[in-house]
C-alpha cells in the first residue's frame, strides 16, 4: 500500500471519528493575539496546564498594547504551571512591545512576520497561520511527528522532514483540519506508551507490517 492510499484511508477514518475540530486551546473569540499567547504558550507543556492559566492571563491584558506594560515577574507568576515561564513570559512581554511598535497592534498574517517574533517557531506560526487565518499550514507537533513515522507516513528523522512527507501525503486543503484530528486521535487511540494497536481504529486497520511499509 503506498503512502498516498494510506493516507486516504486514514483521512476517512479521522473524518468519521472527528467530523469537528474545535481548538482545544482557550483564548478570547476573535482575539488572534490571545491565540498567539495560548499557543506560544503550550510549547512542551499540555493544553489542560495551559487552558487553566490564559483566563487570569487574559483578564489581565488581552491585547498587545495592554500586555506590552504588565510587568514580566506579574506575567510570569501567572504562567508559572505551564513551564519555562521566565523564559515565556519575557517572550510574551517582548513580542507584544514588537507587535505595537512594529504592526501597530496586530498580528501578522504570514510566516516570515509571525516567526521572527521572540519565542514565536515554525510549529507555533503554523498553528496561528493555519487556525486563525486559514492559511493550509501543516504544524507538526510530538504527536503528529509520533503517528506520521508509526503509520509509515514518514522516516522520523526530524519535524522538518515529517511536515514534508505529511504535506505529500495529504491534500492542502484537508492540512488545517488533519493537524487537530491527529493530535485528537494521538492522545485518545493511539498513545507513545501501552498502544494496543489491535484496538486502534487506524493501526489495526492496516496491520504492523502494512504501518512500517
Amino acid at each position: 500500500m503506498t503512502k498516498k492510499e494510506k493516507a486516504v484511508k486514514i483521512m476517512a477514518i479521522l473524518d468519521k471519528i472527528y467530523p469537528k475540530t474545535p481548538i482545544p486551546l482557550k483564548h478570547k473569540q476573535n482575539n488572534v493575539f490571545s491565540f498567539l499567547v495560548a499557543v506560544l504558550l503550550s510549547a512542551r507543556a499540555t493544553d489542560v496546564s495551559v487552558n487553566k492559566v490564559t483566563p487570569a492571563l487574559f483578564k489581565l491584558a488581552d491585547t498587545p498594547e495592554k500586555m506590552q506594560h504588565v510587568p514580566v515577574e506579574s506575567i510570569r507568576k501567572i504562567i508559572k504551571p505551564v513551564g519555562l515561564s521566565p523564559t515565556k513570559a519575557k517572550n510574551i512581554k517582548a513580542l507584544s512591545q514588537i507587535l505595537v511598535k512594529k504592526f501597530k497592534g496586530q498580528i501578522p498574517s504570514n510566516f516570515s512576520d509571525l516567526e521572527a517574533l521572540p519565542g514565536v517557531g515554525h510549529k507555533t506560526a503554523s498553528v496561528v497561520m493555519s487556525q486563525a487565518f486559514k492559511v493550509p499550514a501543516m504544524p507538526v507537533d510530538t504527536h503528529i511527528h509520533r503517528l506520521a513515522y508509526r503509520w509509515g507516513l514518514s522516516n522520523g528523522k526530524s519535524v522538518v522532514q515529517t511536515e514534508r512527507d505529511l504535506k505529500k501525503c495529504f491534500p492542502k486543503e484537508k492540512w488545517n483540519k488533519l493537524h487537530l484530528q491527529i493530535i485528537f486521535f494521538g492522545r485518545e487511540y493511539c498513545p507513545a506508551r501501552n498502544h494496543d494497536m489491535h484496538a486502534c481504529p487506524i493501526c489495526s486497520e492496516f496491520g504492523r507490517k502494512s504501518l512500517l511499509n
